[in-house]
């Protein structure tokens, strides 16, 4: 049989193939080549053939029928075999597939050959893929090669040590003696794999990190001859002196001082020596200084030496490299909330990167702006804030919007100021802004009784302007509803007063009725501000006529809602100036359930509103659940209320009218739909569950019922970490029976932080059209201290409220 050609040569010639078609066919010509060699038990060319296949599983092209040719190679007492035999092994073996194990007594013969090469290329590959199985029984071989003078091994030791640490935990001890002394080794490579050792056991052993805190003046010594050492060209990288170990150090330095005064207080000086001595100019000295800023946030550091850290990350703001700036926000985010007024010096700059031409930094210094916003800049924030959210894309203009409200309702120097700055959002953003905006500025304008007629007046000049912002719409709707007689009589002593006609206002709101712009809801919110009007305009009969126009209408509610201000204007007239009357002061409560709300009216004390719940399941609904499901399910939850305070007689009086049971409560659907449709932002109580909590994760679920569809329940998980390290690449999924629908949104982030420091949220919403109780499979997977877990639950305790 002719020799096969060498690896250059296929090399050559498949880079020759002009398709993919014809590098496939070479591929295939000569894998059906090998396999006859392997067949054929050719020793002279087992060794180029497994080569030419590795360099073809490099290409992405199967491979597996080359593993026992590999453990041949890897028996040959010839080095260049061992070493291709080695190499495939770590290529195309791993510890899934049962003939790994027949290595182990050739790895172990090899860790102890006469020739360190030899045993380099042992510990190299069972430190890559070695199974717990290897790695329980060539401990002892590694532990031996680690107490070795030899640096080139001790260095390859450390490192393999470090994969039998991460396999078995429990071997940890063995490797302890032996961990001491490597510290002091002049090698750097030794060092810095003593370094890797040393911080794998730290992390994965409280009694170890209490075990090795005594060696920190040991590493601090080690990094300040690194730091004041003179010019190695072995070590030297860009002018500093191998700050790959640098590095290590540091990070080894911030979880032995993490909690720990001591250790803590013999640190302080050489990293305030690193901060200031490191060269910036180069890329290398920055991620020294970047490990350092990491190292004294973590640690119990001084104040001064916080400072100089924040200082630090300042400069990084200013780099012309994206990728430091981009870091340098993001550590001032994580730190803003323990050194806030040290972070409060660099706003300028931080103000200065939404400007930034990439994304990711014009989002980490909006996050970053919206944490730096308090009761004393919140003017000029505001002010940048809502620049950036008219200049800012589409993508972020939702949550950018979501910041500014919540930053308004808590810093809002004065009412008339968060009503005009969340009305600037409304008018600029109003498609992105979330859905709960709408009723909460409706209820900041209904508690700020002194400016209605200022509130009215700007909204129908915005109304004039623009109807293509529907939130902004709507709202302007509504308050035309309530306060028109206020917009007619010219009463705003804010500003100039415009002179507007009965009739003007008339056709503006119609004009939303009948414009292509205008969807569903703000068609219904026109309707029932034209109905309010009849009550304070003189125009009836106009008004009379447009609701009897869309009794006819093909929108089922807004014909609903059509025909029952008819009945009301034909047969209860009387009664429609109480119904109509104006809005009550509502109130939001603090409460360990959903958000309540507390009217009242004029000097009424406010009452406490109790949750209703439904109906025990075989019982009959009462009659306020029938009234509330003249509502129109698919748009009214179900809400806790009071109704304003009547006299005595008022209410008898309206009692008795109602002696047609469904008419009557129809009438009063009316007018709770009036009343509460607006202001919809509550929700059926359903109390919180704990999903998961295992090693140190914890899932609890909130849950709110979907606004239209009461058939989909909106599920929030909150996914907290209790451990002492970050859980990282997180990644929760859920599945459900096919009897339901399971639509998972976008994490909020795949972090979740150490010690119970935050949470990570992420919305699951589930429709359940036959009312089935719900349950659930849920995988959660995520990187702990260095090792992946994988876990799976079953969720079936879910509250009777979230699926009934």
């Amino acid at each position: 049989m002719p020799a096969p050609i060498r690896l250059r040569e296929l090399i050559r010639t498949i880079r020759t193939a002009r398709t993919q078609a014809e590098e496939r066919e070479m591929i295939q010509k000569e894998c059906a080549a090998i396999r006859s060699s392997f067949r054929e038990e050719d020793n002279t060319y087992r060794c180029r053939n497994v080569a030419k296949l590795l360099y073809m599983h490099m290409l992405g092209y199967p491979a597996h029928f080359g593993q026992l040719e590999c453990l041949k190679l890897i028996a040959s007492q010839k080095f260049t075999d061992k070493r291709i035999g080695y190499l495939g092994a770590m290529l195309l073996l791993d510890e899934r597939q049962d003939v790994h194990l027949l290595m182990t007594n050739c790895i172990k013969n090899d860790l102890n050959h006469s020739t360190q090469y030899v045993q380099g290329l042992a510990l190299c590959t069972l430190g890559c893929m070695g199974s717990s199985e290897m790695c329980r029984d060539l401990a002892g071989e590694v532990e031996k090669l680690l107490k070795t003078s030899n640096s080139y091994l001790r260095k390859k030791a450390a490192l393999c040590a470090v994969h039998v640490i991460r396999k078995v935990p429990e071997l940890m001890e063995m490797f302890l003696p032996a961990t001491k002394n490597l510290l002091s080794e002049k090698n750097h490579g030794v060092l810095h794999t003593s370094v890797v050792l040393l911080t794998e056991m730290c992390e994965r052993s409280p009694d170890m990190l209490a075990h090795f805190r005594k060696l920190v003046p040991q590493l601090v010594r080690i990094l300040k001859n690194l730091i004041m050492s003179g010019y190695s060209p072995e070590h030297d990288v860009s002018g500093i002196s191998d700050p790959f170990l640098q590095v290590r150090i540091l990070r080894l330095l911030r979880i032995l001082g993490k909690g720990d005064d001591d250790s803590s207080e013999a640190m302080n000086d050489i990293l305030a020596q690193v901060a200031t001595n490191t060269e910036t100019s180069k890329n290398v000295g920055n991620a020294i200084l970047y490990e350092t800023v990491l190292t004294i946030m973590d640690i119990k550091s001084e104040s001064g030496l916080r400072v100089l850290a924040i200082n630090i990350l300042g400069r990084f703001l200013l780099n012309n490299d994206k990728n430091i700036r981009y870091v340098a926000l993001t550590s001032l985010l994580k730190t803003v909330q323990t050194d806030h007024n040290a972070v409060q010096r660099h706003r300028s700059t931080i103000v200065d990167c939404l400007k930034d031409l990439d994304v990711s930094i014009k989002r980490r210094a909006m996050e970053l702006s919206f944490a730096l916003v308090n009761g004393n800049n919140i003017r000029g924030m505001m002010k940048e804030l809502l620049y950036f959210l008219d200049s800012c894309d589409p993508e972020f203009k939702a949550d950018c919007a979501s910041g500014v409200f919540l930053a308004a309702e808590k810093y809002a120097p004065s009412k008339r100021w968060h009503i005009d700055t969340i009305m600037r959002v409304l008018t600029t953003a109003g498609s992105y802004v979330r859905d709960d905006s709408v009723p909460n500025l409706i209820q900041l304008i209904t508690n700020s009784v002194e400016m209605h007629a200022y509130t009215v007046q700007r909204l129908y000049k915005a109304l004039l302007d623009d109807i293509s912002q529907q939130p902004l719409v709507q709202v302007a709707s509504w308050c035309i509803g309530e306060y028109g007689d206020l917009l007619i009589s010219g009463q705003c002593e804010e500003e100039e007063p415009i002179q507007v006609t009965e009739d003007e206002v008339l056709d503006v709101l119609e004009g939303l009725l009948v414009s292509n712009l205008s969807s569903p809801v703000t068609r219904g919110y026109s309707l029932t501000a034209i109905m309010k009007l009849s009550t304070r305009f003189s125009s009836v009969n106009r008004i009379k006529k447009v609701v009897s126009i869309y009794g006819s209408s093909i929108d089922v509610e807004l014909q609903q809602r059509a025909v029952e201000y008819n009945a009301l204007f034909k047969k209860y007239d009387h009664m429609r100036p109480a119904l109509l009357e104006r809005m009550p002061i509502m109130e939001k409560t603090a409460s360990n359930g959903p958000t309540e709300i507390v009217q009242t009216n004029g000097e009424a004390e406010p009452s406490v509103v109790e949750p209703k719940h439904p109906p025990p399941v075989g019982q009959p609904a009462s009659q306020g659940n029938d009234l509330l499901d003249l509502l129109g399910g698919n748009d009214v939850p179900v809400i806790p209320t009071t109704m304003p305070t009547k006299p005595a007689s008022a209410g008898g009086e309206l009692l008795d009218l109602l002696g047609d049971l469904s008419l009557g409560l129809s009438l009063m659907a009316f007018y709770l739909f009036d009343l509460f449709k607006t202001v919809n932002f509550l929700s059926i109580g359903i109390p919180p569950m704990t999903a998961y909590n295992k090693n140190g994760l914890k899932i609890d679920f909130t849950f709110e019922r979907a606004n239209p569809n009461p058939n989909v329940a909106v599920i929030t998980i909150h996914a907290s970490n209790s451990t002492e390290a970050d859980m990282t690449d997180f990644v929760f999924q859920a599945a459900v029976p096919k009897t339901f629908q399971l639509q998972l949104l976008s994490p909020s982030s795949n972090v979740v932080p150490a010690l119970n420091q935050g949470t990570v949220t992420q919305v699951i919403r589930v429709l359940n059209q036959q009312k089935q109780p719900l349950r659930m499979r849920i995988k959660l997977t995520y990187i702990h201290k260095g090792s992946a877990v994988q876990d799976l639950a079953e969720v079936n305790n879910f509250p009777s409220q979230s699926w009934q």
